[in-house]
Parts: structure tokens; C-alpha cells; sequence
């Protein structure tokens, strides 16, 4: 695991601490809020140019893992964001949402890094990968007015425009540079190194945006740090269920252990970045959205940690059961 990613979520509590003494004790809050949006594009333009598109054919090679993981990320977990949110914060529409666009988006990048830690499959992981992130973008709205648009002033034009402007600049920056990239030596290398320090980079600038937004809008946050305590329980409620579902599924499946570790990652990280760049877009006004989407990390981790190293050890057990198997096999021949 790559040093940033190890301590991201010290990275994270630092951002938002730094962001909260600098609205208290500076200026910096009364205006840092027009520099939200800026870091979000930015990093989401390193997000864009990592992602290999051309890949996503791939993911139709493999059509029962590909399936299962879309029926699981795509249908059942917002089936079950909607129920959690209902559940535990059914007096706060705003952390419902939060809860919501937190959990329907599948990871797009450190999935990889517990799934290759855990040893299972990365080519296959990572196939998925584009298929992923081009679904969470296009349904993300959807299930916003489909399970939240009665409950809250909900405009999709609006939506539609705020989507536009915080999406389309870094995509179309990173299909031009790839673009570039294909018929200029130089410029491929660049791409290449950058590339190469783009989880780095992308943490960076996560980490300015949530300076400027805990400075904006520090007194309103500051004052909900609790949500952090109160989401404990229903994140380990999803994490434990969607891991379960994807275990069954796999054994149901007959999927290979490497491949049912690549199922479990894939189901379970989320990816509260985009998320948290389409809240701003979408939501400006409703810190509460954005705190849940800033711990939302704070909270997966560690789980996915804990995780890795239990499929580590299950992987070992079933290891050991198969050479036990091979070595009576040899004895009774």
C-alpha cells in the first residue's frame, strides 16, 4: 500500500481541523468557499485521466462476475442506503442524502489496493473499473430523484447544469490529454508520470477541498462532528451485510477464492470522493450532505483493513486444506 493511502484518514482529520482553526482564527473562511469546486475539478481530473475507458469491454468477458457485481452495487445496495438512511436518521433528511450518495457509488481506486493486498483477482478488478465509475455518474441522479426527489426541493435542471460543470471540464481535459498523449512523445510521458503519483494527487486535493470547506463553513460542521459516532453503527451494518451477500453469491456462483475476493472489495468500497464533488455540485447549501461524505472514509478504512486480513487468513486456511487434500490423495495412490 502506497504511503498517501496509508494515512489518508489522518490526512482527512487533519484537512478538516486545519479547515476549522483557519475559519475561526483567519479570514480564509469568507472566501474559501469559491475554492471548493476548483479542487474537486482538479481532482477529479486525475481521477478521469487513471481510467482506462478502452478497458471497459473487458468487464463483458467475464459476464458472472461482471453481472453479480452490478445486481449488488447498482440494485441491491441502493435498495438497502435507502433503508439504512430511513432507519437511522429518519429526522434528518439531509443525512439520508448524504447516506445515500455515500453508498451507491462503488470504489474507483483504493478497492484495488486491499483487493491486491488480499491477493485476489486485480486484472479482473480492475476491468470493472470503467464500467463502475460510468454507471455511478449516470444512476447517481436517478436514485437521487427516484428515493429522495419527494422529500427535498429537487430540480433536475438544476441538478443537470451543477453535474455539467463539475464533470464534464475534467473529463474533457483528460480525453484531450490522452488524446495528446497518443501523438506527442513528450506529452505521453507526462501523462505517464502523472499517472503514476495520481492516487498522490488526488488526496492533495481532496485534502485542500475539505480545508476550504470545514473553513467555510466551519461553525455548521464543527457543531455535527457527533454524525461521525452516529454513522459507526450503520456503515458496519453495510459493510457486514454486503460482505456476506457477496460471499454467498460467490460460493452460489462458483467462483474461484481470488475471484470472490475481487466480488467482496468491489461491493463493499465506496468512492466518497466523486460523491463528494457531485454534493457540491448539487447540494452547496447543505454542509450536513458534505460532512457525511467527508467520514464516510473515516469509517471504511479501517473496515476494508480489517477485511483484507481476514481473506488473508481464510485464503492461508484453504491453502493448507488443499495441500492436506493433495497429500492424502498421494499417500492412498
Amino acid at each position: 500500500m502506497k504511503y498517501g493511502e496509508k494515512v489518508q484518514p489522518l490526512f482527512i482529520i487533519m484537512s478538516a481541523i486545519a479547515g476549522v482553526l483557519l475559519g475561526i482564527y483567519t479570514g480564509f473562511g469568507s472566501w474559501s468557499s469559491s475554492l471548493i469546486e476548483p479542487f474537486l475539478v482538479a481532482m477529479l481530473f486525475f481521477v478521469f485521466l487513471s481510467v482506462d475507458i478502452k478497458r471497459l469491454k473487458e468487464s463483458f468477458l467475464n459476464v458472472k462476475f461482471t453481472s453479480w457485481a452490478l445486481i449488488i452495487n447498482f440494485v441491491w445496495t441502493p435498495l438497502f442506503a435507502v433503508v439504512l438512511g430511513m432507519v437511522f436518521f429518519a429526522g434528518s433528511i439531509d443525512i439520508q442524502i448524504g447516506i445515500l450518495m455515500l453508498l451507491v457509488t462503488p470504489c474507483t481506486d483504493w478497492y484495488l489496493v486491499f483487493t491486491s493486498l488480499s491477493k485476489g483477482n486485480i486484472p479482473l478488478s480492475s476491468s470493472i473499473l470503467p464500467l463502475n465509475l460510468v454507471l455511478q455518474i449516470l444512476l447517481l441522479p436517478f436514485y437521487l430523484f427516484l428515493f429522495i426527489g419527494e422529500k427535498i426541493n429537487f430540480e433536475p435542471a438544476s441538478m443537470f447544469t451543477g453535474l455539467v460543470a463539475i464533470l464534464l471540464i475534467p473529463i474533457l481535459l483528460s480525453v484531450v490529454l490522452k488524446q495528446l498523449a497518443c501523438k506527442v512523445k513528450a506529452v505521453e510521458t507526462a501523462r505517464e508520470r502523472l499517472t503514476a503519483k495520481s492516487d498522490d494527487i488526488q488526496l492533495a486535493f481532496l485534502c485542500l477541498a475539505i480545508v476550504s470547506m470545514f473553513s467555510s463553513e466551519g461553525g455548521v460542521l464543527a457543531e455535527n462532528l457527533s454524525v461521525l459516532l452516529m454513522m459507526i453503527l450503520p456503515m458496519l451494518i453495510f459493510f457486514a451485510v454486503n460482505y456476506g451477500i457477496s460471499s454467498i453469491v460467490s460460493r452460489g456462483a462458483h467462483l474461484s477464492f481470488d475471484d470472490s475476493t475481487s466480488l467482496i472489495f468491489t461491493t463493499m468500497a465506496r468512492n466518497s470522493p466523486l460523491s463528494l464533488a457531485i454534493a457540491v455540485a448539487i447540494f452547496p447549501n447543505n454542509p450536513l450532505i458534505l460532512l457525511i461524505l467527508i467520514v464516510g472514509p473515516l469509517i471504511e478504512l479501517p473496515i476494508l483493513s480489517l477485511t483484507s486480513h481476514v481473506r488473508l487468513r481464510f485464503r492461508e486456511r484453504n491453502e493448507d486444506l488443499s495441500n492436506t487434500e493433495r497429500f492424502q490423495r498421494t499417500e492412498k495412490l
